[in-house]
């Protein structure tokens, strides 16, 4: 039987505003302003005979104009490829813009055409994803954590937290790191004792600390029984967060800002983590992110992908030791489907691929778009 042949590549920047201004710990030590729009590459292919992929990457703030202008750059070399040699299609994208490395904009521009062509090839199969990979588990437990922005006042994150776990969302994680740990600390309290000592806890300070600071505060909410603290450090710290997860009880996570493989093998070659929080879109897409989490289950570490929950379910239900997923309802306007949350955990949709389409709101969001091939 011969091969199916890539027909026709179209490539769209889109962007996305958010209803409100959202404030992490970055914003309040001056490091950044508010987030207000996340920029999204989308990638849809078509084969020869008519099956068709959908995938995805993103860029929070700067960085989503270059993703697309790579893609753009390299896309035509799809044209013609057999959609089932996802690796070496992968291989020709990568020497195409070799001379930008592998990693950061270079990958994450692949990544939407990476996702795409998973997407395309489970769909071929009929089966979600998640099956084609092979699940270990139909839902995967989630945590909500839109609701816990620093922007919020303290309130509010009681009220969305409990409408979270009203919405069958299993775990509330809250954003730290200001200049005032003590503020921080008063938060953590408020929400602790409004949830109860039942509830998943998780917090993230977003790279703002120094190792003394992270050290102190780690022992000073061992109390709170956190399932874990994520970001202490800066991202590239491997030495530092190893000596956070050695002293303290709490479990450390990290590793969602690393831009590729090799930069968290330098987490787990460090034991840097507890708990390692890879992004598909940011390390280059699918393919790379399964050489990751083969090296993350040989050495031993919980899972907790970060953002992007559309992708990462599926690929959270295919790794071997019970995982997280972060659940976040930004990206709902895009799609025209929607992912369930009951008892705790996200169910992996019965769909074929992913499991989404592009809503007509996306379509009107596209700031640009290139096609390659024939229509």
């Amino acid at each position: 039987m011969a091969a199916d042949r890539i027909r026709h590549v179209s490539l769209s920047s889109v962007t996305l505003p958010l209803d409100v201004p959202v404030s992490d710990a970055k914003v309040l030590t001056g490091r950044q302003k508010p987030m207000t729009e996340i920029a999204f590459l989308f990638a849809e292919i078509t084969t020869e005979d008519g099956h068709e992929g959908t995938g995805f990457s993103y860029s929070k703030r700067a960085g989503g104009p270059a993703q697309y202008a790579h893609a753009k750059e390299v896309g035509d070399n799809l044209i013609g490829q057999d959609p089932s040699d996802i690796g070496k299609v992968y291989d020709t994208l990568l020497w195409a813009g070799a001379s930008v490395g592998r990693s950061g904009v270079a990958t994450q521009a692949l990544a939407a055409i990476d996702v795409a062509l998973w997407d395309l090839k489970a769909k071929r199969a009929g089966l979600p994803l998640a099956k084609l990979l092979g699940s270990y588990r139909d839902s995967v437990r989630t945590y909500n954590t839109s609701g816990g922005f620093l922007h919020a006042p303290i309130e509010e994150v009681k009220a969305r937290a409990t409408q979270s776990l009203k919405d069958g969302i299993g775990g509330i994680k809250i954003k730290v790191g200001q200049p005032d740990t003590k503020e921080d600390l008063r938060r953590l309290a408020a929400v602790r004792e409004h949830l109860g000592d039942d509830v998943p806890l998780m917090v993230d300070a977003n790279q703002q600390w120094d190792r003394p600071t992270a050290l102190r505060f780690g022992r000073a909410v061992e109390e709170f029984g956190l399932v874990w603290i994520e970001e202490p450090l800066d991202a590239y710290d491997a030495e530092g967060h190893a000596q956070l997860a050695a002293a303290l009880d709490t479990p450390i996570a990290t590793g969602e800002m690393l831009s590729s493989v090799a930069e968290h093998v330098r987490l787990i070659e460090a034991r840097a983590a507890d708990i390692i929080q890879p992004d598909a879109p940011r390390v280059g897409g699918i393919t790379p992110f399964l050489r990751l989490a083969t090296l993350a289950d040989h050495a031993g570490l919980q899972l907790a992908p970060h953002f992007a929950m559309e992708i990462h379910l599926h690929l959270a239900a295919a790794y071997p030791r019970e995982p997280w997923v972060e659940h976040f309802e930004w990206l709902n306007p895009l799609f025209n489907e929607r992912l369930e949350t009951r008892d705790g955990r996200m169910i992996v949709p019965d769909r074929p691929g992913l499991g989404f389409t592009l809503s007509e709101q996306c379509r009107k969001w596209t700031v640009d778009s290139v096609e390659f091939g024939k229509a």
